[in-house]
């Protein structure tokens, strides 16, 4: 291909021809007839020399030449825009976007609804979304650009993204209230739930996956010990409404016990074993670090999530690393 008579305006075309998939959709983000889609998607095909899209029923899907220049490509067109953007200053009330959130359900109950509030008067067509599009690889859909936003447990990041500190959370058991197997123990909530009773007792298990494991057995594998499984489930809601409908207990973030305690009748308890304390953190592309919109919703975000530090149990008396 000869770069020099290369028509710069056919990279906008693709770019949204990548994203979009669909050349009427395309059309309708370029405000272009479908026709002129199609026609300057015939003259990619013959300068790049591939077929960039194969149709599949009402899709465009991507050829591996088109894939693996997508994420390149719209990086591209992103930096285009800063460049040629006039400086201007942002008014949240005045802006239009969505913002696209990765996360669990965890922030569905402990974010989402503030943003509802605050939100909607600070800046009322500014749409959040909270989208859980591949569960554990939220990092990788910010690179691809289907979100804005991961929240997650941290993990190492590429040269690509930032990251940011949170909060930290502890995690809890959780049993119904006037449970029969912890009345007999006298266990009462608050207190530490005894070994032998939290490995004897059926647990709901948050595993998008269907995992049947997860970081609480690995804190019992070191105790030597075991649990039993009854049941996983993709979503913490639905955890805590088994746990409140039936004898299993779970655990589960220490916020999230407090924030459903009165309203499903569920009682709190130390864990019978040392559970590493979770660091949570938003990660974003660099691309998006000045972008003011971009910046102004993260802030929100992160001064919302930043006071979760403060829903914190007195863990001196808790199971220790080595315990």
């Amino acid at each position: 291909m000869n770069f020099a008579t290369f028509d710069l305006n056919l990279m906008r075309v693709l770019d949204a021809l990548l994203r979009e998939q669909s050349t009427v959709k395309a059309a309708q983000k370029l405000n272009l007839s479908q026709s002129a889609v199609s026609s300057a998607l015939s003259r990619l095909r013959h300068m790049l020399n591939d077929q960039l899209f194969i149709r599949r029923g009402n899709r465009l899907v991507p050829t591996d030449y088109a894939q693996k220049i997508a994420l390149p490509l719209r990086e591209e067109m992103d930096r285009l825009e800063a460049l040629f953007a006039q400086p201007k200053s942002f008014d949240p009330a005045a802006e239009h976007m969505d913002f696209r959130i990765a996360a669990s359900d965890f922030f569905a109950e402990l974010l989402m609804p503030i943003l509802a509030n605050g939100m909607a008067v600070a800046a009322p067509n500014i749409q959040p979304k909270l989208i859980d599009l591949v569960p554990h690889r939220y990092i990788q859909t910010v690179e691809q650009g289907s979100s804005d936003l991961a929240l997650i447990p941290e993990e190492p990041v590429g040269n690509w993204a930032e990251k940011e500190v949170l909060f930290h959370s502890a995690f809890a058991v959780i049993a119904r209230r006037n449970h029969p197997a912890l009345q007999k123990a006298n266990t009462k909530a608050g207190e530490l739930m005894p070994l032998e009773l939290f490995c004897a007792l059926r647990h709901a298990l948050f595993s998008p996956e269907g995992n049947s494991s997860a970081m609480g057995d690995a804190a019992l594998a070191k105790l030597g010990r075991t649990r039993k499984v009854g049941m996983t489930l993709q979503v913490f809601s639905g955890v805590c409404r088994v746990v409140s409908e039936s004898d299993m207990i779970a655990l589960i973030p220490w916020q999230l016990g407090q924030k459903w305690a009165d309203q499903m009748q569920l009682d709190i308890f130390v864990p019978p074993m040392h559970v590493p304390i979770v660091k949570i953190v938003g990660v974003w592309h660099k691309r998006s670090t000045n972008n003011p919109a971009h910046r102004w919703v993260r802030e929100q975000i992160f001064a919302e999530m930043k006071k979760l530090d403060a829903i914190q149990p007195d863990l001196s008396a808790w199971p220790q690393a080595g315990q």
